[in-house]
Parts: structure tokens; sequence; C-alpha cells
């Protein structure tokens, strides 16, 4: 046959990439198009995305990808990360730029929530775990200050479903992301309408909420004539999984029907795979979550804060002059001892950018452990404590479901960090199976192939992302030392009861 070209852009909270993938009938290339940095713009009244920034990278790529291609694509799909959003006034024009889900205006307002609606009831209507960042409490928020934008918005759309708006025109809100927001009810399958009225949330607003994998048309003619894009090759756009980590899961190449897999990267989660969501008085005290997933599945999983942590700490030491690479800051862990001190990586005061090696101490003197002193050092506490927390989930998933998880998957960018792979393997005493790197954008592009009939389902798509790209498995090995930091990580987070749950 002859290949078949489909383009997906994953963009996530440090950058976004436009992929390019080939598929020859039998397997699937992957090739990066177009990468842009991405992150947050500091304004007077807080914490931003730079959306307009976002949308003209986008358009690039698209542009790119038709001068460039031999074979231009026949879709496209996008994905982002979760919980943020633009508001839309009457005409259709956007009202500012979107909030970061780091900005302080959240603060204090999953108590105020739980003040209108008990906690219980929260989880009973949505099944989605307490995290300040989320939608609800974002949107709360701009209830409380009587936000502006608030009185005049007439739609609410996540931001792969503003990217979408401007492709296409239409406004609508795609399920996998719909569910992050904490006002999805999933036993109802729609909004919680209930919870969003005594939270005081105009209800208009939201759109409905279609599928993952739906066909949303063609690019606007002032999009193809902004990019010079002939009407006959119009490539259709395709709403994927648009919640990047229910991309990734997507496309986890596992065979057995009972796994872990982690989504690593800036955050990680970690979780299964269930046909329903689980809402338990377990899960709420646990305080896990039950995001939408592909093909009717839902994602039973928590959030760690994940590579954050060295991502700010490599930031704040380029701020004070000295750049190392991930790759040198890695090194310099494996070469510190191991467990000089533990710590829960999502402890709160990590949660915002900041000076993080010096957080890291802090935490360390506040729980009465030696104080790693060198980048190594510090680099390793993070990244043990990723692992230690990464086997308090696991032991917490076995015991709700009531059975053994024998195999962990991780995908996506935080496979490239071997050491942390090789800790969640000795930590979790399980062997972990890592790869795809890219794993959100095969699952992007697998569900645009499903969208536009060459696959038929998510087996058949990981299976051809099985043979496509190769795995790398990690066996446990040095696990010694580790249940002694899991006793004392537990301490720990006995010590602080509001930091238990995540």
């Amino acid at each position: 046959m002859t290949a078949q070209t489909y383009l997906a852009f994953d963009i996530g909270a440090e950058s976004g990439r436009a992929m390019l993938a080939s598929f020859d009938g039998g397997r699937l290339s992957l090739s990066e198009l177009h990468r842009f940095p991405n992150g947050p713009v500091r304004l007077p009244d807080g914490l931003h995305w730079d959306i307009l920034r976002i949308w003209s990278d986008v358009k690039s790529a698209i542009g790119l990808a038709f001068r460039d291609s031999e074979s231009p694509p026949v879709s496209l799909g996008i994905d982002t990360w979760a919980v943020d959003f633009g508001l839309l006034d009457r005409t259709g024009a956007l009202i500012g730029n979107p909030y970061h889900y780091r900005d302080s205006r959240t603060d204090g307002m999953i108590e105020e929530a739980c003040r209108r609606v008990p906690r219980a009831e929260i989880f009973e209507q949505t099944g989605i775990q307490f995290l300040q960042l989320n939608t609800l409490y974002q949107l709360l928020a701009m209830v409380v200050a009587k936000s502006p934008a608030l009185e005049i918005a007439h739609t609410f759309l996540t931001i792969p479903d503003l990217l979408n708006y401007w492709l296409t025109g239409e406004k609508v809100c795609e399920f996998t992301n719909a569910t992050t927001t904490q006002f999805y009810n999933p036993r109802r399958g729609d909004w919680a309408w209930d919870l969003l009225e005594r939270m005081g949330i105009p209800k208009h607003i939201f759109p409905a909420i279609i599928p993952p994998g739906t066909r949303l048309g063609k690019l606007t003619p002032a999009v193809r004539e902004e990019l010079g894009i002939d009407e006959a090759q119009c490539p259709e756009v395709i709403a994927p999984a648009c919640h990047d980590t229910g991309s990734a899961v997507a496309a986890v190449p596992a065979v057995e029907s009972r796994f872990v897999w982690i989504s690593s990267g800036t955050w990680s989660v970690m979780g299964t795979e269930a046909t329903h969501p689980i809402i338990t008085p377990e899960s709420l005290r646990n305080n896990f979550t039950n995001e939408g997933g592909v093909a009717g599945t839902f994602r039973f999983s928590k959030n760690v804060m994940g590579l954050w942590l060295v991502q700010e700490c490599r930031r704040t030491w380029a701020q004070q002059g000295e750049s190392y690479s991930y790759e040198e800051l890695v090194k310099m862990a494996s070469q510190a001892p191991a467990f000089l001190a533990v710590i829960d990586p999502d402890y709160p005061e990590f949660f915002k950018p900041g000076d993080m090696p010096e957080r890291i101490r802090r935490f360390c003197a506040l729980t009465g452990q030696p104080i790693p002193q060198d980048k190594g050092a510090v680099i390793r506490c993070a990244l043990e404590g990723i692992a230690l927390k990464y086997r308090w989930v696991l032991e917490r998933l076995e015991e709700m479901l009531g059975y053994r998880l024998p195999t962990i998957y991780i995908v996506g960018g935080g496979t490239q960090n071997r050491l942390l792979s090789q800790f969640t393997a000795d930590a979790l005493r399980r062997p972990v199976y890592t790869g795809p790197i890219e794993a959100t954008a095969l699952g992007n592009i697998m569900m645009q192939m499903i969208a536009m009939g060459t696959l038929h389902n998510v087996a058949e798509g990981r299976e051809l992302i099985r043979n496509s790209f190769p795995l790398t498995v990690y066996e446990p090995a040095g696990t010694a030392g580790w249940d002694e930091a899991y006793d004392k990580l537990c301490a720990i987070m006995a010590r602080y009861p509001l930091n238990a749950g995540g």
C-alpha cells in the first residue's frame, strides 16, 4: 500500500512537538517535524499560558507538513496537558490568556469547595482526585473573585478543545480531557450539573462532550488560506484522546489485561485500566482518580509529582549560572550515596515553581534527616523519592483492586531517565518495561488511524506499536535498602496527614 501520513501534536507543560507518522501497512515510523518551547508567563494578575504562541506554532507545523512532506497528512490530532481552559464570549472570541494550573488563585479553593459541597459528595459525583489545580477549583476561584470574564463567558473549552475550535470551528469538549475537570459525572456520562450549580459555576457555558476518535471536520477556509493548503488535500481533524495521559496510556504496548502503566514526564501518572469508574471510600481516602480512557475504559490512577522536581532543580541552577544537561544530572545522581534522605515528591511546597534544591533541603531538615548538599545528592534524593512513591501507589492499587499487578510499563519522555527506571524496578520488585518514548504522540496517531478506518481497534493499534518500536526491560537488581527507605516514606506520610493522599 502507499504509505499514509498522520500528524500528531503533543503539547506538554515544558514543550510542544509536532510528530509525523508514516504507516506502510505493516509498521509505523515516527519523525519530529517541529518542536517549540512552552511554559508559564507571569503577568501582574498571575501565571498564564502564551496560547497565541502555541496556536502560531501549531499552524506553522501544519504548514511545514504540507510544504516539506512527500505525503501530506491525511489527518491531524492534538493532545495537551489537562485541566486548563479558555473562555469564549458570545462572538466566539477568547476572553484573556488562559491561566496556568500552577497559579496561586486556587490556594484554599479545595476547602472552599468542600464548604459548599461535602468532599465525599464531590468524589461520589466525579470520582476525581482532589488536586488544587483541577478545573473545578480554577472556576470556583473565578466565582469567589466575581470575575468579569466568567460573567461574560459563553463557552468553556479545555486547551486542546480551544485549539480544535480554532482549527475547525467546532465548539466541543473531548471526553478524556472533560473527565479531568472534576465536574464530569462518569456514572451519568455527562457534566455534573448539580455540582456545578451548587458551586455557583454557570452551567450554560459547557458544550457537548464527544468521545475520543471523533472526526471534527476539515480545517476552516481561513486556516487553509493562511497556510496555502488546497481544499482537496485538506486533512481531517480528529479529536484523539485529547488529554496527553489518555493518549499515552492508549499506546501502552501491553499484551496482558492486568498491568500497571506509568506515564512519566513533568508529572508521573500511575495506574491501571478499568472497565468502569472505581468510586469507593477507599479510592476517596487514597485520593485516586477515575479519568476517561479510550474505547470505553477509565484510567484508575494517581498523580505523582514526577520529573518536575528535576526540571526545577536544573532551572534553578541555570539561573545561578550553572547549566547542566539532564544526562549530566543523572550521572551525578548515580554516583551519589544511596538513601541519604527520603522525600515525598508530593509535598505541597514542591508544587510551585521556585528554588527546588532549597525546598528539598528544607523538607529533609523538617523531617529530621541528613540534608543533601551537592547536586548529585539532591537529584538522587528526588529520583529515589519518586520511585518510593510509585511503590506506595502500587500497594494501594492492589489493595483496592484485590489482585496482583505483576508488570510495570513506563511510557513517555521519562523513560529516557534510565536511573529512575532502574530505581522503579528495584523499589517495586517488579520487571519494568519502558518505551516507547513518544507514547503520547503514538496514542494520538493510533486514535487517528482508528477514526480514519486504517485500524480496527485499540488492541490492533497496541500490537502495531509493539511491532514498530523496541522496549527496554529493567529487572529488579539492587533491592537492598529500598524496604527501609519505604518504611521511612510511610512514616513521613503518616506524620503529615494532609499530604498522605498526595
